[in-house]
């Protein structure tokens, strides 16, 4: 289980590190596209379909890294005031219905890379294929499973030691 873990935990620091080499990529972009707007009246055609595109992959590959260090926001003021051995039971629900959701967005996602890729979609201005962003969506939404399968073995530990 511990190798399990670590790996899963070490997918998802890879995907934080090409989210953040993707939102790196769309700030780059923005300051030299302004910049030449500005100056030489030259903008950079499809700058904004890059930064859009670039966007979904630094959202969804963020998610699992985020999700593993606990970063995201949790509202849990009402949880809180119960005893802890239910709020562990709270949180397992919740990881289930998680990876229920996550592996939800997973399949349909592929099914819809799968329908992208076989009917051509492409961007208007550069002509960029959407697939491969799509199914960067389902790996990331996978690899958040992985991690709330994580989570959910560590709670269920932590019920069983109680």
């Amino acid at each position: 289980m511990f190798s399990f873990k670590k790996n899963s935990l070490s997918l998802a620091r890879r995907l934080d590190m090409i989210a953040a080499t993707a939102v790196f990529a769309m700030m780059s972009l923005t300051c030299v596209d302004v910049f030449l707007r500005y100056f030489f009246r030259m903008p950079i055609p499809g700058t904004y379909e890059i930064v859009a595109l670039l966007g979904a992959a630094a959202v969804s590959f963020a998610m699992a890294h985020t999700l593993a260090e606990r970063g995201h926001v949790a509202v849990s003021l009402v949880v809180q005031l119960f005893p802890k051995w239910l709020q562990d039971i709270i949180e397992g629900i919740i990881s289930i219905f998680g990876i229920i959701l996550f592996g939800l967005i997973a399949w349909q996602s592929v099914l819809y890379g799968m329908d992208c890729q076989r009917a051509g979609e492409v961007s208007m201005t550069l002509e960029l294929p959407f697939y491969p962003i799509i199914y960067g969506v389902a790996l990331s939404a996978m690899v958040v499973c992985l991690v709330l399968l994580v989570n959910l073995a560590d709670t269920l530990g932590k019920v069983r030691d109680k």
